[in-house]
């Protein structure tokens, strides 16, 4: 399973005992590589090519008897959806070409090579996850735990919302995808999902450095002061409806009080009209995590975890630990080596402090699990997009269980 990312591509080699229940992971192999397909909006053929290292190591870790019937699958996300559709076409075609052509893996005739929708990211993170922690696939149905996953260029939030008696808490039906449902072996999971395009990290920042510029509020000098960055910050940026660059720069009294006003008034709208309630912001409906969640674990991975843990944030930190986090980088950008090196930490930390607490209206006390890897398996939505991939083939015949049978369904 190759993830085709806004910051790199990443191919995941999975090893899998199909004799059981539900299929076993027995091995993965993970290599990342920067930049990614979205770095060649020009240039698909030089897409494609750059992920040749990730094929290769393929190549070199399957037995050869086996590479041609190990299926595979490239799966593009939010970075290359901002593309726009001409352009990410054109390199998911020259991507299908090269691997059909210079490659011996089964490649699916259908959906092989695809711009995933970020609600499939969601719920396949969701798949992964509770799949690692035994949380499905058992012979008894177990609570499930909500995956909170931040990319460079979206944010996805999937949880099995429960009233107080553990009774299914009724989503309602929308054009907009809120409600999936799930079978997994003999249980059937009725989740809430959405993924916000554009709230990913990096795309967040833009946000963040020129969404409350415009030509109205610009000063003569062009130069903007954003209250995230330290007194030395300078970068200049592009803003719609203005002709020159932008040149935004740190603030001599930064602090994560202003920096949490600047964040919040450039991301999270709660004034939008909420028409199926209740919402977290910009209109979105999400049932409460308080009242329907409250009591089941929440784990967060990608850049929740790369943004915190350098820094020293433990792994089950409450959400006010992050606030904490970012007060003191805020205050003190020369307290943490990371910090002195890269400007963008308290705006980041404010960032994912805001999102949960504000922007999914999560209690500050409340504990999550930052999680980079399980059971030494890589987190994020690519082990449970290979289990549909293997279970597309089992319904096709060209797997087959030597025991009991399993069924996944989406």
């Amino acid at each position: 399973m190759i993830d085709a990312g806004s910051t790199g591509s990443r191919i995941h080699v999975y090893r899998f005992n199909y004799c059981n229940a539900s299929p076993t992971l027995e091995d993965e192999i993970f290599k990342e590589i920067k930049p990614g397909l979205s770095s060649f909006p020009d240039s698909p053929k030089d897409a494609a090519n750059s992920l040749d290292p990730l094929l290769k190591l393929a190549m070199s870790k399957i037995p050869k008897e086996l590479q041609e019937c190990t299926p595979i699958a490239v799966k593009a996300t939010a970075g290359l959806r901002l593309l726009g559709n001409e352009k990410s076409e054109a390199i998911l075609k020259a991507v299908e070409d090269k691997i059909r052509k210079e490659y011996p893996f089964n490649l699916p005739k259908e959906k092989g090579v695809i711009l995933m929708g970020g609600e499939d990211e969601g719920v396949y993170a969701w798949i992964t996850v509770n799949y690692l922690l035994n949380r499905i696939g058992q012979e008894e149905k177990k609570d499930t735990v909500a995956v909170m996953d931040l990319g460079g260029g979206s944010t996805q939030i999937v949880f099995e919302p429960l009233t107080i008696d553990h009774l299914q808490y009724p989503i309602p039906e929308s054009d907009e995808g809120y409600k999936v449902e799930l079978k997994f072996g003999n249980f059937k999971y009725v989740l809430y999902q959405h993924s916000y395009l554009g709230y990913g990290l990096n795309e967040a920042r833009k946000s963040i450095m020129g969404g409350l510029v415009n030509p109205d509020n610009l000063p003569e000098n062009g130069q903007v002061t954003n209250q995230c960055f330290p007194e030395n910050f300078h970068k200049d940026i592009t803003v719609n409806g203005i002709n020159d660059p932008v040149k935004i720069t740190g603030s001599e009294k930064l602090n994560f009080r202003d920096c949490f006003k600047s964040v919040k008034s450039a991301l999270f709208n709660k004034t939008v009209a909420c028409t199926t309630k209740p919402c977290s912001f910009d209109g979105i409906y999400q049932p409460s995590i308080s009242e329907t969640f409250n009591n089941n674990d929440i784990y967060a991975f990608s850049y929740f975890y790369d943004r915190t843990t350098p820094l020293g944030l433990g792994l089950n930190p409450e959400i006010e630990d992050i606030a904490e986090l970012a007060r003191k980088v805020c205050s003190n950008q020369n307290e943490f080596k990371e910090t002195e090196e890269d400007p963008f930490f308290c705006m980041d930390l404010t960032y994912l402090y805001a999102l949960l607490s504000y922007g999914y209206d999560i209690q500050t006390d409340k504990k999550i699990t930052l999680a980079k890897k399980i059971n030494d398996i890589e987190t994020g939505w690519c082990l449970g997009a290979t289990i549909q991939m293997l279970d597309s083939m089992a319904q096709e015949g060209k797997l087959y269980s030597c025991s009991k049978k399993w069924s996944f369904n989406y």
